[in-house]
């Protein structure tokens, strides 16, 4: 291998936990899930790295080292390209996993050839691991409808309980509330005041990099609509709620 003296680096943080983002380089189904279908990879020392890109350009590498889940060095191959290094290493925060790429050239052409190539495979990655992550989004999104409906407190708690983190924030423009005992309370007078009013989600759940927006309407317990509007998920890495921004149609 030439000299490999220029180098390329990018940080991103992914919604997820440190084991799934790593999954998607020691399992080639997921491997694929980024790169393109027929893409694949052997983990361990000396493991083939093959990628076909989805207009069908291919590249090729060897795995040189890998250190589950923090770490893995493997070649990669382009076309007529000289061979170069890519270094990924994943760090685990409390946002998610935060993923060091380092791609090291032997020279500075075919290292700025590859800027903007990361930037959007980097993207494509971070979706494909979020979406998997927070694969039951649409469950909990509906839990947590529900729970504004229900009149039951021990009811209420088990519903907020099973869909959010303890330190779930809220805010709309009549509630604002910081953790779920404070959003239990929020919606103990939520019963008070607006008894029977049910609140469910009235559309597709569009997820993507750990966001969800849902449209939503509220009825009477007479059927007769009490309100309607679209929220805003911000998701924890496991899966669960931790920030809501409610919108109202006014």
């Amino acid at each position: 291998m030439s000299e490999l003296t220029e180098t390329l680096d990018r940080r991103i943080t992914i919604c997820a936990r440190r084991e799934t983002v790593f999954a998607y380089f020691t399992d080639s189904n997921r491997f694929a899930k980024w790169w393109g279908e027929g893409s694949h990879i052997d983990p361990r020392p000396g493991g083939a790295v093959f990628i076909r890109y989805p207009n069908g350009i291919t590249a090729k590498g060897e795995v040189i080292e890998i250190e589950p889940p923090r770490r893995i060095v493997f070649t990669y191959i382009y076309g007529g390209d000289a061979a170069s290094l890519v270094t990924i290493t994943l760090d685990e925060t409390k946002e998610g996993t935060v993923v060091h790429l380092h791609h090291a050239f032997s020279s500075a052409k075919i290292r700025d050839h590859f800027v903007q190539g990361w930037r959007y495979q980097l993207a494509l990655f971070s979706k494909a691991v979020a979406e998997e992550a927070q694969g039951g989004v649409t469950e909990r999104v509906d839990a947590y409808f529900r729970a504004w409906g229900e009149p039951d407190g021990k009811t209420r708690r088990e519903l907020i309980e099973s869909c959010a983190t303890p330190g779930i924030v809220f805010r709309d423009a009549y509630g604002a509330t910081d953790g779920l005992e404070d959003l239990l309370a929020n919606l103990d007078a939520v019963q008070l005041f607006m008894p029977g009013v049910t609140l469910v989600r009235s559309g597709d759940v569009r997820h993507s990099h750990g966001t969800a927006i849902v449209p939503w309407t509220a009825k009477k317990e007479n059927g007769d609509p009490a309100g309607a509007g679209i929220n805003v998920f911000d998701l924890s890495p496991d899966g669960r709620i931790a920030r809501v921004v409610g919108f109202w149609d006014m």
